[in-house]
């Protein structure tokens, strides 16, 4: 345990009044090492805990921290063996149940959109949609440490910091300017927006901004993000108490053989594919703990699910056929939980993001063979226990590639996939496509955003195998089942990805 610690808590107790004795900072201590994730809310948790005792006097001992420790910890078993409070180790949020929330730079904090979001927008959704993006990375771009404005007024020329300008207060400026915005492209006669920049560089005497150099909004650590949130539900698994937090945290701790399979591409109609994938469950099924969850990612057929796909009947009996052969994997069909996430090119009402749940006619012959089959939307989100991880199924390299404006500079990394995972990180967004290269609805693009940023980020991308650790961030793509048999498991508890292949 670090002396930063030990700080911690006699400052917090200081605050409330406390003094405290050598064998009751070891106490706390001893408690606090329980929870190395969520320190803050251990330490918070057993001061209130203690404010409700009736104590002989201020200063805390051993005896008053080891009573309040043992009623924690009883009320922590009573939770574990009671059903009713017990909470799913793993929930999965569709992406069209995920609040919506805006922020307002006057008042400076996020407010919940109240009432039903349509599907299809009015024309003002659209501007909406890009200056909620804005808003969203400007709040956080002003918390940087490079664009704090100085608690003195001092002359911008001269001040170290950074400091964002507005496009109307360049006119008629000197001197180096920090401005942020939308970058556009004029094509055809018509602007198309890309991605969020921060530009340096000066007014020229023409009115043109002229930028020196540019970069996408310096990136925010998660728990910086969750402080200044107060308490709102961005994830959609609804908050926690700081008790519910910590039983989490702990029950995460112990969880150190679950297992998530995760395989992106599989084609149903393709018998190879089939024979591979009968393989890969065999061999789960005589594992000693089999895996929490399977994800089985689109496409779910060799050949678009578009207006000229008339097979429909056909695929719907091979997802029954997929039922039946999970199904003949007892401990697979008992112990683990299939959730089934649709590729881009899948049935559905269209191409747009983020795309609806497979359709109930494909699916309710697999469900009567696999009751614990979950159908859910691409994007989609799973929390486990207290880790935030969001899923989702695009053909994303290859098309972030083909609209890149500039190149990518090749001085720390040319590894393509980790500066995408560097661009979707650094936009907080999982596309920021131009839309009429991938259309978005308008109301419904927050289920797009990546903020706070989550644990980790599955890319289901026809493309090679890759995984990457960004900023604590662990990002990967599980390849493609069927062009190369290549899944992945994966481990929470560690952050563990390991490639696989048949």
């Amino acid at each position: 345990m670090s002396g930063q610690t030990r700080k911690k808590i006699q400052k917090k107790l200081k605050i409330r009044g406390y003094s405290l004795k050598t064998d009751g900072l070891d106490e706390i201590l001893s408690f606090v090492n329980r929870f190395q994730d969520a320190e803050d809310e251990a330490i918070d948790l057993l001061l209130d805990q203690l404010d409700h005792q009736s104590l002989k006097s201020s200063i805390i001992d051993k005896e008053a921290v080891h009573q309040v420790v043992s009623l924690l910890l009883e009320a922590e078993a009573a939770e574990e063996e009671s059903p009713s409070s017990s909470h799913s180790s793993i929930r999965v949020v569709d992406a069209f149940l995920i609040p919506k929330f805006r922020y307002d730079p006057i008042k400076k904090h996020f407010f919940q959109h109240a009432g039903s979001l349509p599907i299809h927008g009015e024309a003002s959704a659209k501007a909406a949609l890009y200056r909620d993006r804005l808003l969203l990375l400007f709040q956080r771009v002003s918390r940087d440490q490079h664009f704090i404005k100085p608690a003195f007024d001092t002359d911008v020329d001269t001040s170290p910091s950074c400091q964002l300008s507005t496009i109307q207060s360049l006119v008629g400026q000197r001197g180096r300017r920090w401005v942020m915005g939308v970058i556009s492209q004029l094509e055809d006669g018509f602007f198309t927006e890309n991605t969020i920049i921060v530009a340096e560089g000066e007014m020229l005497s023409e009115g043109i901004f002229q930028v020196i150099t540019c970069g996408f909004p310096p990136l925010e650590n998660r728990d910086k993000s969750l402080k200044v949130l107060a308490g709102h539900d961005f994830f959609g698994c609804g908050t926690l108490t700081k008790e519910e937090t910590l039983r989490l945290a702990d029950l995460e701790k112990r969880a150190v053989n679950d297992m998530f399979v995760i395989l992106s591409d599989i084609w149903l109609d393709n018998e190879q594919v089939m024979e591979k994938l009968e393989t890969v469950l065999n061999g789960f099924e005589n594992v000693e703990i089999v895996p929490s969850l399977f994800v089985f990612m689109g496409d779910f057929c060799s050949h678009p699910c578009n207006l000229s796909f008339h097979s429909f009947s056909s695929l719907r009996s091979q997802f029954g056929k997929l039922g039946r052969m999970i199904e003949a994997h007892p401990r697979l069909k008992e112990q683990s939980k299939f959730l089934f996430i649709p590729g881009p090119n899948d049935t559905g009402p269209s191409t747009v993001l983020p795309r609806c749940a497979l359709p109930k006619y494909l699916t309710e012959e697999l469900q009567k063979h696999v009751p614990n089959a979950i159908f859910s939307s691409n994007p989609c989100r799973v929390k486990f226990y207290t880790q935030e991880m969001v899923f989702f199924r695009q053909d994303l390299l290859y098309r972030m590639r083909r609209s890149c404006l500039i190149p990518p500079s090749t001085e720390e990394t040319d590894d393509p996939f980790e500066h995408l995972v560097a661009t979707i990180t650094h936009q907080s967004h999982l596309c920021p496509l131009p839309l009429f290269v991938q259309p978005i609805i308008w109301n419904y693009d927050h289920c797009l955003h990546l903020y706070p940023t989550p644990h980790t980020i599955v890319l289901g991308d026809r493309s090679e195998q890759k995984a990457f650790k960004y900023t604590g961030i662990t990002c990967f793509n599980p390849g493609s089942f069927s062009d190369d048999s290549t899944f992945v498991a994966f481990r929470p508890c560690t952050q563990e990805v390991e490639f696989s292949a048949l």
